[in-house]
C-alpha cells in the first residue's frame, strides 16, 4: 500500500493551507530505540515554515529513522512530534497532519509496467482528486518535473534521474505544504542532480517547507537555508547555513608570486587577520588562513603590491560545507 502522506499547497500558489505556525516541524525529546540500538537520541528539532533544511550525517547516524518518524511511517519510542503546529499522536490516523506531508523515501518502488500518466493518475485517485482538477494537477506536476513529454512512456523506459523526478511528482501531486526527502539524489549523475535541484528551488519559491537528507553536500550548500548535523543519533548542530559558515568555515587566500618569499612572509607576520600560512615546496606560492572580510583581504592585497612583491595570483576561498562537516565529525570522534 502507498504511504498516505498527502496535500495542502499548490505549486505555485497556496490556497487551502492553514495559517502559518511558528514551526513547520518541531520535536521534543524525540527518541527511537530498536532493541539495544538507540537510533535517535533525544532530538529537539525546530524548522520554520518556508525553510529548506538539510540533514547531514554519516551512514547509520539516524537520519532515515528521524525522517520516517516525522512522516508517521515509524512510531517514536519516546517524545513528541508537531507538524505545522499539530501534534502527531500515536495510535491515531492523524489524517489532517498526513495531508500536510509529502514523503519521498530513498527506496520508494515504482510500478514499471505503468505509463507516467497512469502512475500519477493512480495516486491522484487514491487522494480523491476529481476531474477536472485531477487532470489539471497532473499536467502541472509533470511540467514542474520536466516530464510532460514523457507522460505516455512506460516507467521502465525512464532513466534513473527521470524516475527520481517522477517519484517527486508523485510526492507533491496532492499539494503538500511540507516535503520530507530522504537521499533523493542518490546515484544520480551531475545533470540529473541539477534538474532535481531546480525543481526543489521552484518548490521553495512557492513557499513549501522542505527537509532533505543527502550525502551530496555541495547540493545542500546551494539549496538549504539551515543545516542539521546528526551523529550517533544526536542532533549535534542545528543552525542557519549563514551562521554555520560564519562560525566554522575558515577563509583562505592563495597567493602566487615570482620572487620575494622572505619579504612576503615578513609582511604576513605583521598583517591583521592573518592567522597562519602554508608555503608550497617551491616557495613561490602559499595559502593563508585569513579571518578578515572582503575589504580586509583587499587591504592585504594592496599592502603586498605596495611592497613591490610581484604576484600573479591572489584569490580568497572559503571552506565548503563538506569541510565543515568533516571538521565537526573529527571533533566528535576526538
Amino acid at each position: 500500500m502507498p504511504d498516505l502522506t498527502a496535500p495542502a499547497i499548490s505549486t505555485p500558489a497556496i490556497s487551502t493551507a492553514p495559517p502559518l505556525p511558528e514551526y513547520a516541524i518541531e520535536t521534543r525529546d524525540l527518541t527511537k530505540q530498536f532493541d539495544r540500538h538507540l537510533a535517535v537520541n533525544n532530538i529537539d528539532l525546530k524548522i520554520s515554515p518556508g525553510e529548506v533544511y538539510g540533514l547531514i550525517g554519516p551512514n547509520g547516524a539516524g537520519k532515515t529513522t528521524l525522517i520516517r518518524m516525522l512522516a508517521a511511517a515509524e512510531e517514536p519510542t519516546v517524545g513528541e512530534i508537531y507538524i505545522h503546529g499539530e501534534r502527531l499522536v500515536r495510535d491515531r490516523n492523524n489524517t489532517t497532519i498526513k495531508r500536510y506531508l509529502g514523503y519521498l523515501p530513498d527506496d520508494y518502488p515504482l510500478y514499471e509496467d505503468l505509463t507516467v500518466w497512469d502512475y500519477l493518475d493512480y495516486y491522484a485517485r487514491l487522494y480523491e482528486l476529481r476531474d477536472p482538477k485531477r487532470t489539471q494537477r497532473l499536467h502541472e506536476v509533470l511540467e514542474l518535473v520536466q516530464l510532460e513529454y514523457k507522460r505516455n512512456s512506460q516507467i521502465s523506459e525512464l532513466s534513473r534521474g527521470m524516475k527520481q523526478r517522477l517519484g517527486l511528482a508523485r510526492t507533491i501531486v496532492h499539494e503538500p505544504i511540507l516535503l520530507l526527502l530522504d537521499e533523493p539524489v542518490s546515484g544520480l549523475d551531475p545533470i540529473a542532480r541539477r534538474q532535481f535541484r531546480e525543481v526543489i528551488q521552484t518548490l521553495q519559491e512557492a513557499g513549501m517547507t522542505i527537509l532533505i537528507s543527502s550525502h551530496v553536500l555541495s547540493d545542500l550548500a546551494e539549496l538549504c537555508t539551515s543545516i542539521g548535523i546528526v551523529e550517533l543519533g544526536c542532533l549535534v548542530e542545528s543552525t542557519s547555513l549563514e551562521n554555520l559558515y560564519r562560525r566554522l568555515s575558515c577563509q583562505q587566500i592563495f597567493i602566487k608570486f615570482s620572487e620575494g618569499f622572505d619579504r612576503l612572509t615578513d609582511l604576513l607576520s605583521r598583517a591583521p587577520h592573518v592567522e597562519s600560512w602554508t608555503p608550497a615546496p617551491d616557495r613561490l606560492s602559499l595559502t593563508v588562513n585569513f579571518s578578515g572580510d572582503a575589504d580586509a583581504s583587499a587591504q592585504l592585497l594592496r599592502a603586498i603590491v605596495m611592497a613591490n612583491i610581484p604576484i600573479s595570483e591572489f584569490h580568497r576561498t572559503q571552506e565548503s560545507l563538506e569541510d565543515i562537516f568533516l571538521k565537526l565529525g573529527h571533533k566528535q570522534v576526538s
